[in-house]
């Protein structure tokens, strides 16, 4: 293939990916529905609906070479034939055979083809034989299940799907570029405004210069005649009005001022002018910059509806994997946000529901038994909040969050002592969920307990300048609030001076600013507070914060100290400031891979004087003053290396698991069955232990119940690492007592280890 026709293959086949994800969402989406639906008309509606989806991406698929997609597509093609002629029953195994099928063709579709045959190599490809109506067949179990009427399909042939002559598609590269240049106009105004004001400065210094002058002129001519009278006295020579013909210096100088006066008057003149015409350009630039950056928004604006389309999906999967049933409604859907903050709020999203499934919702059984619905409810609700944020609702009907449990394994983790646990409220309980590492699930699986979920939702939320909230009613529900802005990097900041160096705080923190007298602050258990609006709040110095050094004299005690009040997730503090100076909207720069992680910062600006000045993070900041005051442990001595019990039968996995335990510091003994992994652990003591499941003689499952049995050894953590992966395997593995259960098909070593250290 010649280059030119490689380099055509490759923009086809990015084009065709974008497509081809909008056809699989689609058919999943499409699927879900019709597994929900119970009305027969409506089921014949989706069913054709998919079968179009599954024959437009065939025919793209077959435009760029992809056989495998496009067998995949006939395979679908033939599923939803054989539904629409009743030959092919709906049934739970049909169902999961159709989202494999998609999920197999999404992969498929968006995998690396950049190695991908030539033309004529990739027609001789012979395709799969397409999934047959003997496979669709239903089992004995499905039979019985509704069947659907037959109507006349209509022909297929040449249904490919147009696109609008109004739109058209665009890299998001693209759009990127464009958003960025138009947000850099931020910058650009921000600079056209600060000349506006030098040019008022100066035309203000001219002012005052004119105004001196006209204070000195009597003086000047006072000084003139004067000169004058005492040269007519002296007889000097004199002009034919009678005046007294001044000296060479004396006419110069006098020239010199009445020359002076109308340049003053002049300049002023003219930088009025200059002032009113720089003043009118300003405001075109910015009505025509604050135009093209809503219109580059607006472009780069999609609903939320294009992120949430695939969870529907996921939480089908999620509910089967668990042996749970739950519906997922989803409102506000076309309410529209920054691409870029949707991209960052999908992991965050895929967790809460993940949470609200894994440690939310009850079983059936158990709903049942406590009297609700056996079908449990998720809500997504997505709603305006003012005209630049917007929030995020997703709630369940489950079991709640039970606080107690929440404390004893904050406790446990060392994230707050039990004093510290006892004098807070519930409210306080409830947010640390969202600290790393903790979890109230009593196995680590690949689904949950690792304790990590909820503290990348508030790391990702953060990051795009939002907050996240937690509420919870034990056996009525939990409900997560994400207030998040509608876009990213410009926004209104307060600009303050500690020392010599200017900061930026976000206006969206800011409660209030304002002016105290030393006088008025208070020491309440070893903490300076203040009083605002009645509340007695903690007052934190900045400066100590930051890190800055103290200023070279001591502050003047009768001026006032300035004040910032900031509120971050219910935390409200003040912060004392050097000066506060003004607000503008200002737009913030990342500080790149390096400085990312820099506590406190949370990027950059220029100012319109051309400064870069940094834009701090209000979390990181309310969270640090908010603990400056706890006491943190001593340091420990050093202690020996933990030991490990490793019960593997098989040699190779034995090695495995050895070599990669001994290699991160432990100290690790092995047993090839669980009957003499239990009488090693009579007789020696161990930290932790790793066992497969399936072994001769004693299965992990027996070993794991006998040492839950054994008093001295009931606090053991115990590790399961089975292939056995099955809901079934891994629920009798939470019966057993097992700490966590490693399915080795996904097995990762940095998952074993982080299991690890996490337990002992």
């Amino acid at each position: 293939m010649a280059a030119k026709d490689k380099q055509l293959l490759r923009r086809l086949l990015a084009t065709f990916q974008v497509e081809a994800q909008e056809h699989i969402n689609a058919l999943s989406a499409g699927l879900v529905e019709l597994e929900k639906t119970g009305s027969p008309e409506r089921r014949m509606e989706i069913i054709e609906t998919v079968f179009r989806e599954a024959h437009s991406l065939k025919g793209a698929a077959r435009a760029v070479n992809l056989a495998k997609v496009e067998t995949i597509c006939q395979s679908l093609e033939s599923a939803f034939s054989g539904l629409k002629s009743q030959e092919v029953f709906l049934s739970p195994e049909l169902f999961d055979r159709l989202h494999q099928m998609v999920s197999a063709a999404g992969a498929a579709a968006t995998a690396d083809n950049s190695l991908l045959p030539e033309p004529d190599e990739a027609a001789k490809v012979p395709p799969r034989a397409p999934i047959t109506r003997a496979v669709l067949a239903p089992t004995e179990s499905s039979r019985g299940a509704p069947t659907l009427s037959v109507t006349p399909a209509r022909s297929t042939a040449g249904d490919e799907r147009s696109v609008s002559p109004d739109t058209v598609r665009v890299s998001t590269l693209k759009l990127d570029a464009l958003l960025r240049a138009s947000e850099e106009l931020t910058s650009t105004k921000a600079t056209a405004a600060h000349r506006v004001a030098q040019m008022r400065d100066i035309t203000t210094k001219v002012v005052l210069w004119e105004k001196e002058w006209r204070k000195v002129r009597p003086q000047a001519r006072s000084v003139q005649l004067s000169l004058e009278k005492e040269g007519k006295a002296n007889g000097h020579a004199t002009t034919a009005r009678g005046q007294v013909k001044a000296g060479p210096q004396t006419g110069t100088i006098m020239t010199f001022l009445e020359w002076n006066e109308k340049a003053l008057h002049s300049i002023r003149s003219q930088l009025a002018s200059i002032i009113r015409d720089l003043e009118t350009d300003n405001r075109a630039l910015e009505r025509r910059a604050n135009d093209l950056l809503n219109d580059a928004r607006r472009i780069s604006m999609l609903p939320f509806s294009s992120l949430l389309d695939v969870f529907p999906k996921l939480v089908r999967d999620l509910c089967r994997d668990c042996g749970k049933d739950a519906e997922l409604t989803i409102a506000g859907g076309e309410i529209e946000a920054d691409r870029r903050i949707l991209e960052e709020m999908k992991d965050p999203l895929i967790h809460l529901i993940r949470n609200c499934i894994a440690h939310g919702i009850e079983p059936p059984s158990e709903r049942e038994r406590r009297g609700k619905s056996s079908r449990a409810t998720i809500a997504v609700a997505i709603s305006p909040k003012g005209s630049d944020k917007v929030e995020i609702v997703v709630s369940d009907d489950g079991a709640g969050i039970d606080s107690r449990k929440v404390a004893v394994a904050a406790i446990k983790l060392g994230l707050v002592s039990q004093g510290d646990a006892q004098k807070m409220d519930e409210q306080g309980v409830m947010s640390l969920v969202f600290q790393s590492g903790l979890s109230t699930s009593p196995i680590i699986t690949e689904v949950s307990g690792r304790g990590l979920g909820l503290a990348i939702v508030r790391e990702k939320v953060e990051r795009v300048g939002g907050t996240v909230f937690v509420e919870s009613r034990l056996g009525i529900g939990t409900t997560f609030r994400l207030l998040l802005p509608l876009a990213l990097a410009a926004f209104r900041g307060i600009i303050i001076r500690l020392g010599e160096n200017l900061f930026v705080l976000p206006t969206m923190y800011v409660q209030r600013v304002l002016r105290i007298g030393w006088g008025e602050i208070r020491t309440v258990e070893n903490r300076e507070t203040v009083e605002v609006n009645g509340r007695a709040l903690s007052l934190v110095r900045l400066r100590d914060v930051l890190g800055l050094p103290e200023a070279g004299s001591a502050p003047d005690r009768k001026i006032k100290l300035p004040l910032v009040v900031l509120v971050w997730a219910g935390e409200q503090l003040a912060f004392a400031v050097d000066e506060i100076l003004n607000d503008q909207e200002v737009l913030v720069k990342g500080l790149g891979m390096q400085l990312r992680q820099v506590r406190n910062l949370a990027g950059a600006t220029i100012l319109g004087t051309g400064k870069v000045v940094p834009v701090l993070n209000v979390a990181d900041l309310v969270r640090f003053a908010a603990s400056a005051a706890s006491v943190r442990p001593a340091p420990q001595a050093e202690v020996k290396p933990k030991s490990v019990l490793v019960a593997e039968d098989s040699i190779t996995a034995r090695t495995l698991l050895k070599s990669i335990l001994e290699s991160a510091g432990y100290r690790v003994k092995t047993a090839v069955d669980g009957a003499q992994a239990l009488d090693a652990l009579g007789s020696e003591d161990f930290d932790l232990l790793v066992s497969d499941v399936e072994m001769p003689r004693m299965s992990g499952f027996d070993l794991t119940a006998k040492i839950r049995g054994d008093r001295r050894l009931a606090e053991l953590p115990v590790v399961l690492v089975t292939a056995l992966e099955t809901r079934q395997d891994r629920e009798r593995g939470v019966d057993v007592g097992a700490n966590a259960y490693i399915v080795k098909s996904s097995f990762e070593q940095s998952d074993l280890l982080e299991i690890v250290e996490r337990l002992i």
